[in-house]
């Protein structure tokens, strides 16, 4: 749950606040009073909420309202986004005359469901080898994918769009080497990997657990290739080895469909997935949500 100012989760009217309520969690308490009223007395207050689309709050087992001006969502999901509306009416007396004025005032809060953003990370390493011809460089890419695929299988993890190419590089004070550039991504999405989910609303949390655990071993087993290579090799230097210093990580964001980051408009959440707003819409795993007129609701993936 992300908000500009949040107290102890009751939520006082603020202008221009929006606030970012975790998917299937449950929103702050929305009061339908700001401060100043809250500390001075209220006669014959009432309140009226207006939800999304200018619908009555009513008849809505997730809407929780208290005769107080307070809201709260629960299990909040994409539809529910949207504006809410309060309308604080109450009266004040003359003392000397008691005259009864009514006074009205609104509030508005903007509420956007999101959710973490899916890891997945680039990574990228080097090998020597004797030379860029030759059936050899290919073996040891089968072998290290396996390696790497049996070292993460465990964690729902896999290794996708593996590849490599063989260059020659000129290094300081030495000739030529051979050298194979390795690139491939690893994700948490292998075959199965919903059944992890099966006992968690949160699912995104347990597949970036699962990611950052495969980023850590595969970093380790990188570590121990070069501790291998200067401790256990004296002399003899063989011809296919790690070459220390190359590995290299990038993490990547993906949002689910239906959500996106959108750093200008939601600048106080911008490393979320916020679902995207009407006019827009996603329709696969990317990071931001496309451009659709026709669309009317929160968190649409496709443009009809």
């Amino acid at each position: 749950m992300r908000v500009s100012v949040l107290l102890s989760a009751v939520l006082w009217y603020l202008t221009g606040v929006k606030i970012y309520v975790k998917l299937h969690h449950h929103s702050p308490i929305l009061v339908c009073m700001d401060i100043k009223h809250a500390e001075i007395e209220t006669v014959d207050p009432t309140y009226q909420w207006i939800g999304p689309n200018e619908k009555p709050l009513t008849g809505n087992y997730r809407i929780n309202k208290t005769k107080t001006g307070k809201l709260m969502v629960k299990d909040f999901l994409e539809p529910l986004s949207g504006l809410y509306t309060c309308t604080l009416s109450y009266k004040t007396i003359k003392a000397q005359t008691q005259e009864e004025k009514m006074v009205k005032q609104r509030y508005d809060f903007m509420l956007f469901a999101y959710r973490e953003p899916d890891y997945s990370y680039q990574m990228a390493v080097r090998f020597t080898t004797k030379s860029c011809v030759g059936r050899y460089n290919d073996l040891l890419f089968r072998v290290l994918k396996k390696i790497l695929d049996n070292l993460i299988s465990d964690l729902s993890c896999q290794i996708v769009e593996p590849s490599y190419k063989c260059h020659f590089v000129k290094l300081p004070k030495h000739g030529l080497l051979n050298e194979l550039f390795i690139v491939f991504q690893v994700n948490p999405f292998a075959p199965g990997w919903k059944g992890a989910c099966s006992d968690t609303i949160d699912c995104e949390d347990v597949t970036n657990h699962n990611i950052l655990q495969a980023r850590d071993r595969i970093e380790e087993f990188f570590r121990s290739q070069a501790k291998i290579f200067y401790h256990d090799f004296n002399k003899t230097i063989p011809a296919m080895h790690f070459v220390d210093h190359s590995f290299q990580v990038i993490r990547m964001d993906s949002c689910r469909p239906g959500f996106g980051k959108n750093e200008g408009l939601h600048s106080n959440c911008a490393t979320c997935c916020v679902v995207c707003s009407p006019g827009t819409f996603s329709p696969d795993v990317d990071v931001t949500c496309q451009t659709c007129i026709s669309i009317r609701t929160y968190g649409a993936k496709s443009c009809p």
